[in-house]
């Protein structure tokens, strides 16, 4: 019951947390203090499972809550029940962290003697994994060398867990790739920090905040060193934002990008009322128009529509009045001397990708086109082993596309003729960190994203796609336009500013002015992809040093009595 209630109070505060918005990020440091505090009781392995378990329920319904409305509203379905018995039944799925977490937690806390009670002598030699113990049982006194142990073992348990947790989020490959460093947005000089591992870098802090005040809530004497050692991590995060964002004030040569924004939603239904023909024809010409809007007011070098803007094969036409739409695409940007980049379907071999293509002004054909290479499970790919009529037959809504080759970077000419090396992402490839990265090694001036967010009932989850969107330019220091049908639509700098927005069920153009000549140095860019096996291997060996210090106390223990 304990468990519970703990977990269900810090879910509470993950949900208001998880607004990203305000001050809310503060609760980010004390969020799972409630649930620790719990854990701290638990007296079983399988307690601690439940603990897990509890915490990845709670976390999954009180944050997700918008999840079961979007289900319904993509399957076409009124029913409310059947997606939150989803979501509580695939909350270990989504959250399996908590699980993780909890029993390395109690694994390395069980193995440790309890307060007051005398640590049996231990083995020395190689085979003794743990160096500070050792040196200090040479070269201290019997009671620094306690002080040392009571200090060193807690923080040791505190850090494996941590890289425990962090590891579980990037290995399993989590549905949502949400993660607790995403709320520290709305501080400025606290999310720079994600450009030196990536965001669970700061997700990592924020867990070790979390055990610290456990930890004056627990033992409060003991517990100082803790707290200092938390506010130092604190004071290091803020003093390096402060550096970071002071050194990108200088961007260099600067790209006028526009973002168009038409709110058009439900294709759907606008082709069973219209007719496939006229539904494209309305589409473009809305797009036409506030394209025509943007030139007037900014005249920018690059034009961005969002994903699946155009709903049907690009440069492989399915009939003569696709191939005419293709052409007018191709004159649309030629005629306005300004490169355009917008989503669309893109075939080949009988495979159909969803795409961004990329269109010069100068040119009769698109540059290239990126082929979304993270597909969103079922909504738009079927896994293989799982694909069958029978499936598809009750799931009509399942998605066909096929995944594109993974990273890349496309290179294009702008209205002034200089070239710029854009980094493509499409909807779910921007929550990322490890993908992103990769494709920045390849070289990039700006990231462009185009994404459909009209799914979601609200804009709680685009609010969410946008912020992890955000920490994409800070791990990379590349500015990034993002385009979405109906919002939320941004331009950000390398620093993770919002420039220019356009909000949730708006119609509406922006632009903005982003430097692209400068390349900000980020070693999450290098670091990120090693982070996951670092961690994972922390962890697992300090929890088998911790299991066979364990059985060598006790061994040594038989053996003295």
């Amino acid at each position: 019951m304990k468990i519970a209630i703990g977990a269900a109070l810090s879910a509470v505060l993950l949900a208001l947390y998880a607004q990203v918005s305000g001050a809310w990020f503060v609760l980010g440091f004390v969020a799972l203090v409630p649930w620790l505090l719990a854990l701290n009781r638990v007296r079983s392995l399988w307690e601690a499972l439940g603990g897990g378990l509890a915490m990845s329920v709670t976390m999954s319904v009180a944050v997700f809550s918008w999840l079961p409305a979007t289900l319904e509203r993509y399957a076409g379905t009124t029913s409310s029940v059947w997606p939150w018995l989803l979501l509580v039944m695939a909350a270990p799925l989504l959250q399996p962290q908590f699980l993780t977490f909890a029993v390395v937690r109690y694994l390395n806390r069980k193995a440790r003697p309890s307060n007051g009670e005398e640590e049996p002598p231990r083995r020395q030699g190689f085979m003794n994994l743990k160096p500070l113990a050792f040196l200090a049982s040479w070269r201290f006194p019997s009671s620094l060398r306690k002080m040392l142990a009571d200090r060193v073992g807690p923080a040791r348990c505190v850090l494996a867990a941590a890289a425990a947790y962090v590891a579980t989020e990037l290995l399993a490959s989590k549905l949502l790739f949400d993660t607790l460093g995403l709320g520290l947005y709305p501080s400025r000089y606290l999310r720079q920090g994600a450009d030196l591992v990536g965001v669970h870098g700061l997700t990592w802090m924020l867990l070790l905040v979390n055990e610290a005040v456990a930890a004056v809530m627990a033992r409060k004497a003991e517990a100082r060193p803790y707290v200092v050692a938390a506010l130092g991590l604190i004071g290091l995060d803020l003093g390096y934002g402060w550096l970071r964002c002071a050194q990108l004030r200088d961007g260099g040569p600067a790209t006028v990008v526009g973002v168009v924004q038409a709110n058009i939603t439900n294709y759907d239904k606008l082709r069973a009322d219209r007719g496939a023909f006229e539904a494209v024809r309305y589409i473009l010409d809305e797009h036409y128009a506030l394209s025509d809007d943007l030139r007037r007011n900014a005249n920018p070098d690059l034009i961005v529509w969002p994903e699946t803007v155009y709903p049907t094969t690009f440069g492989s036409p399915k009939s003569e009045a696709g191939q005419a739409f293709d052409t007018e695409i191709l004159a649309f940007a030629a005629g306005r001397g300004t490169p355009v980049v917008f989503g669309a379907y893109d075939a080949s071999a009988g495979h159909e990708y969803n795409a961004a293509f990329f269109v010069e002004a100068a040119s009769q054909k698109p540059v290239r086109a990126y082929r979304k290479s993270l597909l969103f499970p079922f909504t738009e790919r079927v896994p293989p082993l799982l694909d069958s009529e029978w499936l598809r037959a009750r799931l009509p809504w399942v998605g066909h596309w096929d995944t594109g080759p993974g990273p890349d970077v496309v290179s294009m000419a702008l209205r002034d003729g200089r070239r710029l090396s854009a980094l493509p992402l499409i909807c779910y490839d921007a929550l990322s960190t490890t993908f992103v990265a990769q494709a920045a090694q390849r070289g990039a001036d700006l990231i462009v994203t185009l994404s459909n967010d009209s799914w979601f009932p609200d804009e709680r989850a685009p609010r969410l796609h946008l912020v992890s969107a955000a920490f994409r330019s800070i791990e990379t220091r590349l500015p990034q336009v993002r385009s979405t049908n109906s919002g939320i639509s941004a331009v950000i700098s390398p620093a993770g500013d919002w420039l220019a927005t356009a909000g949730w069920n708006e119609r509406r153009i922006v632009t903005a002015s982003l430097p692209t000549g400068a390349h900000a140095w980020a070693p999450a860019v290098l670091l990120s992809p090693w982070l996951a096996p670092l961690l994972a291997s922390w962890a697992l060996l300090e929890l088998l040093a911790t299991q066979l210090s364990k059985r060598n106390a006790t061994n040594a223990g038989i053996r003295t009595k």
